[in-house]
């Protein structure tokens, strides 16, 4: 057989294989779930270490860890119809302290990221009575006080406290009102900027409530429109401070149960602090306060007395940059009361760190060129602190476990790639998540030993399509740039590539501060679509640009005063750099991003007109003081303060360089990064005489889904990219 015969026998095989392998479709990404990765319902574990319960078919049944077998159902809503006007179907539900009642919540319907409402009933395991809390309608962030005789929650943003005891029910609060006054419960930008929506907490004797006042008054209201084929359309106003305008004074307030009387802590701060956390301590009746001043830079732990009243200073943190938002969860205090684990990035790193009740410093526990990611929890008796980080690479993550006495670590878990754990409640079990860029999760149980107890899902059926589909795999990356830069970066190409052919590439970003998209860890259904795209004779790569995480302070906070001028310079120079090499069509670069993404792409084919050839921005920020104040000041400060890094950074100033195709698409009722953000844009647009492509989605948030919303999306993205790219 001659050398040509052979290869051109060989190419008919190789396009029968291909032909034979299934079609990616978008249908099968975003409407029929073909590709969604099986997961594991979380794990409520019991008091006990050895079983949890799951909400299974409106049934709360209870499994034990080691063997899955399923133990007993604690609880089955069918059974409760009827009683108490409960209507039969289940949203969650929460123990008390001794789990012999279960707080059951019902027609639960979610408000923004991470607020909701619900009917909210008591069952007690005991007596099986069955009580409805507020009978008057739906309520927000129930919960058992320690002795679980009592549920406090919010209603109509005032606090009230139900005796489960008595039936008796007190209104700690009287003054809230809507898009004024909120009391236990957070504003807008505190749920969205500092992930804090229950804003009370029971000190563990159950004999105080600390809670939050938010008076709102000052705050502008913005307006979003709702079109839903009424005759006019719906509009919906609330509290939502952009850069530089007044943010909610902050209260924190002490509630006595006994005294049935509340007051003001007289922090010292001015009215302009935030109070992202409170936290009781394993003192009796002291109370942790979080004070952050507005730059965020300047973070105080004070310790207040709710006997007294009197306030002290626990822990100061400051830094000539900002205080990371990600830092402020990971406060443990010991059961001695004397001892509190904190975290903080004071060496360059964000490492744990142990301090006495008066703030010194008594050990760095973790240290090293490398980031504590998160902070699991503690086990007391043994002294072991669990935590996951990114020792080994910046790209992967590890679980470990680090002895407070000596410092010791112990990897708890082997696999290359991103792992992950959640702990039973006494820690002789953990459940490890593992996946990479290449493998969908799987998961597993272990004992404290390290021994694998079962497995409990491998996602065997998705990799069995990854191998029908024939995807192509994830390769990795590195290259430097002309600042002498080192970047990561990972690449999609076409499986069956030609030799003598040049693709286009599309680049995907987010690269927002502290953010990562270049990790060894699976990318969800966005992976499906960037396969097809391959499949279709796209290369598709990200790169993870100057700001984003796990790689130190100074790589994370270089970008501070002046977001998006060095991550569209990295997203520049990346492009470039693909463009040189020998399968990439330079012609043919686009960028895809969402959010702060979509800033990024649209920084990107405006400052980098002469490089991208297209872009696609989804919900993009389109100038900084468009955005709120907690986010946007603590990278930016105020327009005011820093008015060159908002004007020289934001894509409406720089319509005018356009040359490429741009694609400009936004949920309408987007109430994170407003429509107001692409309107403008279009604006400037248009008022630069440039041509785009615009999409827009009534009745959507940030994220664009519901209905056949995600699927139209990406239609429309596939198309552009066909057309322009």
């Amino acid at each position: 057989m001659n050398r040509f015969f052979f290869l051109l026998v060989l190419s008919a095989f190789q396009a029968v294989i291909v032909q034979a392998q299934p079609t990616i479709t978008l249908e099968d990404i975003w409407q029929r779930g073909t590709f969604n990765a099986r997961t594991v319902p979380g794990f409520n574990f019991l008091q006990d270490g050895r079983h949890f319960t799951r909400l299974e078919q409106g049934k709360v049944n209870q499994y034990d860890i080691r063997t899955g077998d399923k133990v007993q159902t604690l609880l089955d809503a069918a059974e409760l119809k009827g009683m108490a006007g409960f209507k039969g179907s289940l949203s969650s539900y929460a123990f008390s302290a001794d789990e012999q009642k279960m707080l059951l919540t019902a027609e639960t319907e979610s408000i923004y990221r991470y607020s909701s409402r619900s009917e909210v009933y008591v069952y007690d395991r005991g007596t099986k009575v069955l009580t409805r809390i507020f009978p008057k309608g739906k309520i927000m962030y129930p919960a058992f006080n320690p002795q679980g005789t009592s549920v406090a929650f919010v209603a109509d943003n005032n606090l009230y406290i139900h005796d489960l005891t008595t039936g008796k029910q007190v209104s700690i609060s009287k003054d809230g009102r809507m898009n004024e006054i909120i009391n236990g419960a957070s504003d807008w930008v505190y749920e969205e900027e500092f992930a804090i929506a229950q804003a009370y907490e029971w000190s563990p004797d159950g004999r105080y409530l600390a809670f939050l006042r938010f008076d709102e008054r000052a705050v502008p209201q913005f307006t979003m429109t709702n079109y839903r084929n009424n005759l006019y359309p719906e509009y919906e106003t609330f509290k939502y401070p952009k850069v530089g305008e007044a943010n909610s004074v902050v209260q924190v307030m002490l509630y006595d149960v006994k005294k049935r009387k509340s007051r003001a802590v007289e922090t010292g701060g001015t009215a302009d602090m935030y109070y992202p956390r409170i936290r009781w301590t394993a003192r009796p009746g002291v109370l942790c306060v979080y004070q952050l001043n507005r730059l965020q830079n300047d973070l105080k732990l004070l310790s207040v007395d709710a006997r007294t009243g009197s306030v002290g200073l626990m822990l100061r943190e400051q830094n000539k940059y900002y205080i990371s938002e990600e830092l402020m969860d990971d406060l443990y205090f010991f059961e001695d009361g004397n001892r509190f684990l904190w975290s903080s990035e004071q060496d360059g790193w964000r490492h744990i760190y142990l301090y006495d009740m008066s703030g010194q410093l008594l050990q760095q526990v973790t240290k090293g060129a490398w980031e504590v990611s998160k902070v699991y929890g503690v086990e007391e008796s043994r002294q072991l602190i669990y935590f996951q980080a990114a020792k080994r690479s910046p790209l992967e993550r590890e679980v470990y476990s680090v002895q407070l006495s000596d410092g010791q670590e112990t990897m708890l878990t082997k696999l290359q790639g991103t792992n992950s754990a959640q702990f039973s409640s006494t820690y002789d079990y953990f459940i490890a998540t593992h996946s990479t860029a290449n493998l969908p999760p799987s998961y597993a149980v272990y004992d404290r030993s390290l021994n694998m107890v079962r497995p409990l899902e491998d996602n065997f059926s998705l990799r069995k399509k990854q191998e029908d589909y024939g995807v192509s795999a994830v390769e990795f990356f590195d290259f430097e740039t002309r600042d002498k830069v080192q970047l990561n970066g990972w690449m999609i190409k076409p499986r069956e590539m030609d030799a003598n052919k040049k693709y286009p590439v599309l680049m995907f970003v987010y690269g927002g501060p502290g953010s990562q998209q270049v990790t060894e860890a699976w990318k969800g259904a966005n992976y499906w679509w960037f396969q097809m795209l391959a499949r279709e004779g796209y290369i598709v790569a990200c790169v993870d640009n100057r700001g984003t995480g796990a790689r130190g302070e100074a790589f994370k906070k270089m970008t501070y005063l002046q977001l998006g001028k060095y991550e569209t310079i990295d997203q520049t120079e990346a492009a470039r750099y693909l463009g040189t090499l020998p399968y990439v069509d330079a012609g043919r670069i686009g960028i895809f991003g969402w959010s702060y993404g979509g800033y990024m792409s649209s920084l990107c084919i405006l400052k980098g007109a002469d490089v991208f050839k297209a872009a696609i921005a989804v919900a993009p920020v389109t100038n900084w003081k468009w955005y709120d104040t907690v986010y946007t000041e603590r990278f930016m400060r105020t327009d005011k303060e820093n008015r060159d890094g908002y004007e020289d950074n934001s894509p409406v100033n720089f319509a005018h360089l356009l040359k490429g195709s741009y694609l400009l698409m936004h949920g309408m009722a987007d109430d994170n990064v407003h429509f107001q953000h692409t309107a403008e844009m279009a604006r400037a647009l248009i008022d630069a005489n440039k041509q785009f492509d615009t999409y827009f989605y009534p009745n959507r948030n940030h994220g664009i889904y519901g209905g056949n919303a995600r699927l139209h999306l990406y239609t429309k993205m596939t198309e552009f990219l066909k057309s322009n790219l």
